[in-house]
């Protein structure tokens, strides 16, 4: 009789079964590899940019909020859900052992990139005259490349290791 507890089990000692590894690898197992992180950080960004994009719509079309105000209150939200699944499940280890420091440190980051989608959305929407909300799609590419390496190198860069090593 097999038990199960709440844990994932992967088939990878099946040499045959190349899918599953793969799928462990880019899924499950904690990884410093850029690529990896890069991976799973679309997923997560993706759902931020769910949250984001959705609070944006709802404040500018329903609460009748300015888009930039909207923009930001959305981005913050946004912000707030990358950070807990990015913790969780994108980056191993952090270089800052201070949970509250790395979530400002964390914030600081988002807040350039805050700037950034501001700054994109007004262009886009005052100056090219599209709409605010495709104005948000063309931020959402530079402001995640932003993030990600922003938080690669500044909050989850692996420790170097010695050359004696």
């Amino acid at each position: 009789m097999r038990t199960y507890n709440s844990e994932v089990r992967w088939d990878v000692t099946n040499k045959r079964n190349i899918f599953s590894r793969i799928a462990y690898k880019y899924l499950v197992e904690k990884s410093d590899n850029t690529l990896i992180q890069l991976f799973r950080y679309f997923f997560v960004g993706g759902g931020a940019f769910v949250v984001d994009f959705s609070i944006l719509y709802l404040c500018t079309e329903y609460a009748h909020i300015d888009y930039l105000i909207s923009a930001a209150i959305a981005f913050l939200a946004g912000l707030t859900v990358n950070f807990f699944i990015s913790i969780i499940w994108v980056f191993s280890k952090s270089n800052i052992n201070n949970r509250a420091a790395e979530f400002i440190l964390f914030g600081v980051i988002g807040v350039v990139g805050l700037g950034l989608n501001e700054c994109i959305i007004w262009l886009f929407t005052e100056v090219f005259h599209f709409h605010y909300l495709l104005s948000k799609l063309f931020s959402t590419g530079i402001v995640f490349m932003w993030n990600f390496l922003a938080r690669k190198f500044f909050l989850y860069r692996p420790a170097e290791k010695s050359k004696a090593e």
